[in-house]
């Protein structure tokens, strides 16, 4: 049952943004491992990289998950939910999320340009927020939708690049086709994982049968059909699956945050904070890495910034709203 003092809803707040900042994080370490030499060795290993890079990501993330419930002496607790109704739409939330969401990405990145994959599908919060208010009644007054509006604006302004010039041609259509399977996939994962912690699921247990899910499907599914499991044990031959395991432990982090905030302030508000990931992940970039600051970069953020404000609203006012619809 969710608690609707103030108290709760802003710490479901903080969590979302926390959630932003350590998947911005997560995905500068990915950017990192992606550079190293088992995946840029051969033109195979290139091809496959991001389906083994996502899958060694969530196998990781499910270690780790596994062993903290294991800490907490509450892995039986996640076999049972697991069994349950709600275990099951988690379940299915995690298959549209990662094998789904993240294999169409993948694909969108290949035929289109990360790029245009980013800016595209950088929507999926706007998608999540009209499934939250269509299949579980959440209430969003107009201020939220449109810091949602800005906050997507704001990082299409962001990551949107220029520089590759795209030919109206059937790989094209593909990319965008594939970018729409992302954001549906991304969108509906928020959404369908909300209706099953409105039970007895703790955020934790649906991170851990989450991962559990995707690394599964990824493994027995995905990998052999790409013929990919040479490139997986490559990987484990040089130090990058170090690299990937620590990078697995920050994603971890940004996804028990991110599915408690869904959990106290609904999946719109969640995925609204959360996409600020886009711009954190470059303000990294810019203090330790080096990267120029660019024009388009602050405009982008001071627009993602009013956006951020406008969905997060007064943390009275979403009480309010939280006791009428509950």
């Amino acid at each position: 049952m969710k608690a609707t003092d103030l108290r709760t809803v802003k710490f479901g707040i903080g969590s979302a943004l926390i959630s932003g900042i350590t998947w911005g994080i997560d995905t500068v370490l990915i950017g990192i491992a992606l550079t190293m030499t088992p995946f840029v060795d051969v033109e195979k290993a290139i091809v496959f990289a991001p389906f083994v890079s996502t899958f060694l990501h969530d196998a990781f993330s499910a270690i780790w998950i596994t062993m903290y419930q294991i800490l907490k002496g509450n892995l039986s607790n996640v076999f049972k939910s697991m069994k349950s109704r709600s275990g099951l739409f988690i379940m299915l939330g995690a298959l549209l999320g990662g094998p789904v969401g993240m294999t169409c990405y993948t694909l969108s990145v290949k035929y289109i340009g990360p790029a245009y994959a980013a800016s595209l599908t950088s929507v999926y919060p706007a998608a999540g927020a009209f499934f939250a208010f269509i299949f579980l009644k959440e209430k969003l007054e107009k201020r939220a939708w449109m810091g949602i509006g800005l906050s997507v604006f704001g990082v299409i302004v962001i990551g949107y690049s220029s520089g590759g010039n795209i030919a109206l041609q059937g790989t094209f259509i593909i990319g965008l086709l594939c970018a729409l399977g992302t954001v549906l996939g991304w969108g509906l994962e928020s959404v369908i994982c909300a209706y099953g912690m409105k039970d007895d699921v703790t955020p934790e247990e649906a991170l851990n049968i989450r991962q559990l899910t995707s690394a599964i499907f990824y493994g027995i599914i995905i990998l052999p059909l790409l013929s990919a499991h040479s490139v997986t044990i490559e990987v484990f031959r040089q130090p990058t699956w170090i690299i990937l395991a620590a990078t697995a432990l920050v994603g971890t982090t940004s996804y028990l945050f991110y599915y408690s905030a869904i959990n106290l302030i609904g999946a719109a508000r969640s995925t609204a904070l959360n996409i600020t990931y886009s711009m954190w992940a470059i303000l990294i970039q810019i203090v330790f890495l080096k990267q120029p600051v660019t024009v388009q970069f602050v405009l982008g953020s001071v627009i993602v910034l009013c956006g951020t404000i406008l969905v997060a609203g007064n943390p009275r006012a979403m009480v309010d709203l939280t006791e009428e619809y509950n």
